[in-house]
């Protein structure tokens, strides 16, 4: 039976409020998930190729090999590196807390005992950041097993953390203990937030909520704009802000906003929670799954993200992350490798046939074990909505300069060969479908050709031009979809006659 799914839209008195949405194109877009057996296989497939009992260690590559794309950690890279192992470290916990199971318990322990004996000297580690994952999740271990020495571990690194606090910039901790690379982000401050509250929570000193109260005011400060978390400051002076946009900042903001919420009863950290669920739940996702971000450290982001959100969903009964986060388990599993059941870095597609790094198939396994399953184990097929920003872009590059786009962005001014944006678009069941792009051909008429699933529908459909870069139009295209997962290509080949500059905000109809 074919289900509709609710989408978090609007934020009425701070609280973010869900209501029902069906597509105008026509994309239904299933509620839900997976079975308890799904997640219990993603979980297997995860140890069962990652893990090294011996070494009490996670592999970083899938083939437990060492490749340059990622030769951090130890053994050359063979092993995990400190970030990694710590957020797979939390994915194990993820599985405990789902099941209860004295395998997970055990590891738990196992991991921690394989880490040290991998990292006998912590504070060797120059990043902050690095050493605050480890202080977050040593917190949550100890919340979960009551053992001390995590409790202790934790305090031990947030003190020497927070020895990095000083005046620049107004506030903040340092990224980097060693002075290179100067800059103060949200990926080391507000993970310490969360930590500090983990910790007056279990020794009753309110010197920790008074040092993440400076810390997430100092957050407040200088990396929030709007409903816009950004990434660090840097530079002279004051500083200048970068504001890239990653699932994690998001992530750990709206971690730190609800961990105050819960310790102040104060409303206001609530709604800056679920001001920065909505921004990425509306502008990073590619038709309602969360949006490919890259390979390496990226797929990591969006376990963070993730789980915060999870504690967000768990804590205020919000229907439409729960709607959202089993969206996202089942597209996840649905994409999995058959030959080994393990997920990658992209949940809109089918897993690569090469070897998969860690952290990527971790994020698949972990959102498995957030949420209950309810059972519905078909396609995802999205709300019908594809922006071009958040697509796979290959020689493209992104723009938020002309005003009118949807989303985050478009992609921008491309007129080369051999660039393309693909759009990975799951369907319920085969059908033809009429697609639209949006767009803006302020240059004049252009042409680009359209491939679906590897074959050319159309060798250079027009794109008629448009008065000025800020006036967008549409052009729209009969394709044919198969049931499950599709590819549609948009590119560029002068063979083709495909020719001139080009904007495209988004495609619908799906």
């Amino acid at each position: 039976m074919a289900k509709f799914g609710k989408k978090a839209s609007a934020i009425v008195s701070g609280i973010l409020a869900a209501v029902l949405l069906i597509s105008p194109f026509g994309g239904e877009r299933h509620a839900a998930a997976f079975t308890a057996a799904n997640a219990d296989m993603a979980m297997n497939s995860f140890v069962s190729t990652f893990y090294d009992p011996v070494a009490k260690y996670f592999y970083t590559n899938s083939d437990h090999l060492i490749h340059s794309e990622h030769a951090h950690g130890p053994d050359g890279g063979l092993y995990t590196d400190f970030w990694w192992e710590a957020q797979l470290w939390e994915t194990v916990m993820d599985a405990y807390e789902r099941t209860g199971s004295s395998t997970y318990r055990a590891m738990i322990d196992d991991i921690y005992a394989g880490f040290n004996a991998k990292y006998p000297d912590m504070m060797a580690n120059d990043f902050n950041d690095d050493l605050g994952w480890w202080a977050l999740a040593c917190m949550r271990a100890y919340e979960l097993t009551g053992t001390a020495e995590y409790r202790n571990r934790a305090s031990y690194l947030f003190d020497q953390i927070w020895s990095d606090w000083d005046s620049t910039y107004g506030g903040g901790i340092w990224w980097k203990r060693d002075g290179t690379s100067p800059q103060k982000n949200m990926a080391t401050n507000a993970p310490m937030v969360m930590t500090a509250i983990k910790l007056k929570n279990a020794t009753g000193n309110n010197d920790y909520l008074t040092k993440a109260q400076s810390i997430y005011s100092w957050i407040q400060s200088r990396l929030v704009s709007g409903s816009k978390i950004n990434d660090h400051v840097e530079g002279s002076g004051s500083g200048t802000v970068v504001d890239w946009d990653f699932s994690y900042n998001y992530g750990t903001y709206l971690g730190a906003a609800l961990a105050l919420n819960q310790a102040t009863g104060n409303a206001s950290y609530l709604t800056d929670a679920n001001t920065a669920a909505a921004y990425v739940i509306d502008k990073m996702t590619l038709s309602y799954t969360l949006m490919y971000e890259g390979e390496n450290d990226s797929p990591g982001f969006r376990m963070v993200f993730a789980r915060n959100l999870n504690q967000l969903r768990k804590a205020t009964g919000n229907a439409a992350y729960l709607n959202f986060l089993q969206q996202n388990a089942t597209q996840a599993f649905n994409h999995r490798r058959a030959s080994d059941g393990i997920i990658d870095s992209d949940w809109t597609a089918p897993a690569r046939s090469g070897y998969i790094q860690s952290i990527a198939a971790a994020a698949g396994a972990s959102i498995l074990q957030l949420v209950p399953a309810d059972n519905y184990t078909g396609p995802i097929a999205g709300n019908g909505t594809y922006e071009a920003e958040n697509a796979r872009r290959y020689g493209v590059n992104n723009e938020s300069s002309q005003p009118g786009f949807s989303g985050r962005g478009y992609t921008a001014g491309w007129n080369t060969d051999n660039t393309k944006i693909v759009f990975h678009v799951n369907q319920n069941s085969a059908s033809t479908r009429t697609i639209s792009f949006r767009y803006a051909a302020a240059a004049g008429n252009a042409g680009r050709y359209v491939k679906v699933n590897g074959t050319v529908v159309s060798n250079n459909l027009i794109f008629n031009g448009t008065s000025s870069w800020s006036a967008w139009n549409t052009v729209t295209l009969n394709v044919p979809l198969n049931a499950g997962y599709n590819s549609i290509e948009l590119g560029f080949d002068s063979t083709k006659g495909n020719s001139n500059y080009l904007n495209v905000d988004k495609m619908t109809g799906l």
